[in-house]
């Protein structure tokens, strides 16, 4: 059945459509369709393939290969071209596997988890956990280990500007986020800022549950962090909930296996600080993530999102990525 608020939640979405909204998501009802008669893999061949095409004639491809030439001065520009094109690809199979989300979902043979015992034994001690991760592999699947050890999650999204799309997007992923899946800067703040979002995550991790958060978005108003060689901003709002909470923080990645939809799940845990200076804290705990961040993108840097960072020194005259 049906619940009163989602009803409410559905004629809201409607309302706000636009003729272009529609059109949008009539065009991936129809994607979703088309999917549904293939494997998960042939899906994700079909996005590889147009992305790895389509992806080095975009703008954005512009700003992967100068991060590349940043991270990797001593690799020739070929190198950085053949990096990105492997990029593109995995950034089209990760968005064509939303399509298909429940299937691999319902498949737990797709997904190893490194340790698994062992990390399960600590997700059972009491005590919150914040979670975070990269745009590496398919990052919509590293949440999948919480509910796995019967941690329920609670995650923070972008909500896109479409709200049919947006909307479907919430219901996908809903069995990745049984905690709920929150957008940043709530509407329902006023000042836009987002603290009804950062109150409603305290109040779940305090309940029992865990925090998932993709903290690699560059962010113009953003803590500065020492990344691939240079400065970038990085919003500290994950490390600043995991102090305030006493959380442990845990990193982790679901890195894709070859060219196939199976991946390998790694954890690691960071050590929070406690001093009595909070901002030195936080800037420490998002220097340590960074750090994990960067071993994990030099040693696979094909599976890795490159357009998303920028510089501090490129922030002022480079607009926003889309």
């Amino acid at each position: 059945m049906v619940q009163p608020a989602m009803v409410v939640e559905t004629v809201d979405h409607a309302a706000r459509a636009s003729w272009r909204h529609r059109l949008e998501y009539g065009a991936l009802r129809v994607a979703i369709g088309v999917a549904r008669l293939m494997t998960v893999e042939q899906v994700a061949s079909i996005g590889a393939g147009l992305m790895r095409l389509v992806g080095p004639r975009l703008r954005q491809n512009r700003r992967a290969l100068a991060n590349l030439a940043v991270a990797f001065p001593g690799k020739t520009a070929a190198e950085h071209a053949s990096i990105a094109r492997a990029m593109w690809a995995n950034v089209g199979r990760t968005f064509a596997e939303t399509l298909v989300l429940d299937r691999l979902l319902g498949d737990p043979e797709r997904i190893e988890i490194r340790d698994r015992e062992l990390w399960a034994r600590r997700a059972a001690e009491p005590g919150p956990i914040v979670g975070c991760t990269l745009h590496m592999g398919n990052w919509e699947l590293a949440i999948r280990p919480f509910s796995l050890f019967g941690r329920p999650p609670t995650g923070v999204y972008k909500p896109l500007d479409n709200p049919l799309i947006d909307a479907w997007l919430k219901r996908s992923r809903s069995a990745l986020f049984p905690g709920g899946l929150l957008g940043k800067g709530d509407r329902e703040d006023s000042d836009g800022t987002g603290q009804r979002t950062a109150r409603l995550l305290i109040d779940r991790a305090r309940s029992g549950g865990a925090l998932g958060f993709v903290i690699d978005h560059f962010d113009r108003r953003g803590d500065p962090v020492p990344f691939l060689g240079r400065t970038a901003r990085f919003a500290s709002t994950p490390a600043g909930i995991a102090r305030h909470l006493g959380a442990r923080v845990w990193l982790g990645r679901c890195l894709r296996v070859g060219e196939t939809s199976r991946f390998v799940y790694d954890i690691r845990e960071v050590v929070v600080p406690r001093t009595a200076d909070k901002k030195a804290d936080g800037a420490a705990l998002m220097a340590a993530i960074f750090e994990v961040f960067e071993d994990w993108i030099r040693e696979h840097p094909d599976q890795w999102m490159w357009w998303n960072t920028r510089w501090v020194s490129d922030a002022k005259r480079d607009p926003p990525a889309g």
